[in-house]
């Protein structure tokens, strides 16, 4: 079982690598973690396994928080009490985003990045990802709000991009009136 303590903390210099494309079939080594990462993310967000197993709650992971230098990532979205939506993306790009910008409102958060980040993050309120699912099939996604901004979140991982990076260092609220807040 993955482990809070095995994801990468932001001081970390591997989190600031780009990614490598994935070729298939996928390496069993990156199957396995695939499999740790949704399991991780999905008992970190219900609460009674969260605490079992100490583990801190997050929705998306991309490769290299484990220190894997490839490019896929999983989203676990929570669309009901205990259940999910759980997607695994290999080699994804962003096709289409949406001029509408929205941001979190109680500020984003990463599993890599354990303390509390004031500012803003602009995000575009509705994306299209494209790439492949684990068997190489080309897919696409959708997504709106708060998937949305997970995908974004994840595919900066893959390009060595913090969202602590995505704040204005000067002005962390900056173009705050522009968005709006989910």
């Amino acid at each position: 079982m993955l482990k809070t303590k095995n994801i990468l903390d932001e001081k970390d210099k591997r989190l600031r690598l780009v990614s490598k494309e994935v070729t298939f079939p996928l390496e069993k080594k990156d199957l396995d973690m695939i499999d740790l990462m949704v399991e991780y993310l999905t008992n970190s967000q219900i609460d009674d396994l969260a605490e079992k197993y100490d583990l801190r709650p997050g929705m998306g992971m991309a490769a290299i928080q484990l220190g894997v230098a490839k490019r896929f990532l999983t989203i676990v979205h929570e669309i009901g009490e205990e259940e999910f939506d759980t997607y695994v993306i290999c080699n994804p790009k962003l096709t289409r985003t949406s001029e509408e910008m929205i941001y979190v409102e109680d500020g984003e958060g990463c599993l890599s990045v354990n303390r509390d980040v004031t500012g803003i993050v602009p995000r575009h309120a509705r994306v299209t990802v494209e790439g492949y699912d684990v068997n190489g099939n080309k897919i696409k996604i959708r997504a709106r709000e708060e998937l949305a901004i997970a995908f974004q979140h994840e595919l900066d991982h893959l390009d060595g991009i913090l969202f602590t990076d995505r704040i204005d260092k000067k002005n962390p609220y900056k173009g705050k009136d522009q968005m709006r807040s989910i």
